[in-house]
């Protein structure tokens, strides 16, 4: 069976107007951490936070989902897919490196829920 690819100028295809792209997505976060999922930036208290891969995806989660405690097998599972073979430990070592670069003035805007996990709490 041969296939066929036809070509439809924009004026002909059903809603006539022509193809857009959907809209940027909006940055995400509040006054402290502003994150930009589309240039994947971010920032605190408006100073540029350079971050790994996984530091961003981590922080990203934790800013989307303020005051909720996430265990660490939900941040494994969640930030570093379910075929990551790790435990909590690996969660915590990145929270720790996330804190560092929050620097001692908002590090404590990740707080640890003591046997359980993390949460993401903005001040103010």
């Amino acid at each position: 069976m041969v296939g066929y690819l036809v070509l439809v100028p924009a004026d002909r295809r059903p809603g006539g107007g022509p193809v857009t792209a959907p809209p940027p997505a909006p940055p995400q976060g509040d006054a402290l951490i502003r994150i930009d999922p589309e240039q994947r930036t971010v920032q605190v208290a408006e100073r540029p936070l350079e971050l790994t891969y996984l530091e961003f995806e981590l922080l990203a989660h934790l800013v989307a989902h303020p005051h909720r405690v996430h265990t660490r097998d939900q941040l494994v599972t969640t930030v570093w897919g379910y075929g990551h073979i790790g435990d909590g430990r690996t969660v915590d070592v990145h929270i720790a490196r996330l804190r560092r670069k929050l620097g001692a003035e908002h590090r404590a805007a990740i707080v640890t829920v003591r046997r359980v996990g993390y949460k993401y709490a903005p001040m103010g």
